[in-house]
């Protein structure tokens, strides 16, 4: 019965040892692994594991961001003003005009084959006389300097393409949005453009050249 006994233990010893060799062999493999890692907390944070101890770890090792102040413009600065037609409960969308609902060309400057091709291709267009004025900017005539904004007015001959499903869009998105029209262009130009593509009124705001700020 010892004989056996013993025969037995010189069998499991051996697969003990392999098995605690098997082990830590891992575990030195873990261990070479993590010794890798740059930032063990940088890891854990992005796991979400972080602990207490690892944010003032990192706290005091990085530097410290704030939050950015918040600032409660007045109606004023708000830049919009007063509109009474908006809405509390809406959204506000402000569309630029020019490249986003139309694309405008100088009738004169716009071959026919290309409004040809346009109008069978479905896009709707329409023809309009804008009015402008010519600036001249500090220029000297027969003794008299013209400030910015006087010369004589201008007739332009402008092609007008609405961008497909304009009116549709409109009218869905002023169904949960106040609608404010936004254009580099003068006024002169803009305001009967607007007029054609906007016959309902929807934009309770039209913001042209004057309105826009020097960066």
């Amino acid at each position: 019965m010892a004989e056996l006994t013993q025969a037995a233990a010189e069998v499991y010893a051996p697969r003990t040892v392999q098995a605690w060799r098997t082990l830590w062999g891992w575990l030195a493999f873990v261990f070479h692994v993590v010794a890798q890692i740059p930032s063990l907390a940088s890891i854990l944070s992005f796991i979400g594991l972080r602990n207490s101890l690892l944010c003032n770890a990192s706290s005091a090792s990085s530097p410290a961001f704030k939050p950015l102040p918040v600032v409660e413009l007045s109606p004023e600065e708000g830049g919009l003003g007063d509109v009474s037609d908006a809405s509390d409960d809406k959204f506000t969308v402000v569309l630029d005009l020019d490249e986003t609902l139309v694309c405008a060309y100088e009738t004169s400057s716009l071959p026919m084959v290309i409004r040809n091709q346009a109008i069978e291709a479905g896009l709707k267009c329409f023809e309009l006389e804008c009015i402008s004025v010519e600036k001249l900017e500090l220029m000297k005539s027969s003794n008299h300097w013209f400030k910015e904004g006087e010369g004589k007015q201008k007739v332009n001959h402008v092609t007008v393409f609405e961008r497909p499903g304009l009116q549709e869009f409109l009218r869905q998105i002023n169904e949960f949005a106040d609608l404010v029209l936004f254009t580099a262009g003068l006024e002169g130009y803009a305001r009967p453009l607007v007029d054609r593509i906007d016959a309902e009124n929807r934009f309770i705001l039209r913001l042209y050249r004057p309105a826009t700020s020097s960066t």
